[in-house]
């Protein structure tokens, strides 16, 4: 028996230096758009797209600049989970990211898993 899950949570290694962040976020919203609860959870340089200032250095056409993606996807009720060592590591901290983040390992986006979120990785 098949259950249809409205969940997807979408993983980004990759940050303002590669135009899969664009492109991550770009399927984030559209999920968005088809009716799932999105969450996007960022390891590795991927955190660097939360820094604040940091998403304002990409933008890669025709897809909107990477710092109206995120906004977009944040008030249209996106979750935005940044890993804790990959925030260390890079000696952030809550302050240094955009509001709305949220510092948590991924037992949040197991949890998601778990339910039947779908998940993609860029």
């Amino acid at each position: 028996m098949q259950t249809q899950c409205d969940k997807l949570v979408v993983l980004v290694t990759k940050g303002i230096e590669s135009e899969l962040s664009s492109v991550a976020f770009t399927i984030a919203n559209g999920g968005i758009t088809a009716g799932l609860k999105v969450s996007v959870f960022l390891t590795s340089t991927g955190i660097d797209l939360v820094r604040k200032g940091g998403q304002r250095m990409t933008h890669v056409p025709p897809l909107d600049p990477l710092a109206s993606l995120i906004e977009s996807f944040q008030q249209r009720g996106g979750t935005i989970w940044a890993c804790p060592p990959c925030v260390t590591s890079r000696g952030y901290n809550k302050e240094d990211l955009l509001d709305g983040v949220v510092i948590v390992g991924a037992s949040a986006m197991h949890a998601e898993i778990k339910e039947g979120a779908a998940t993609l990785s860029f």
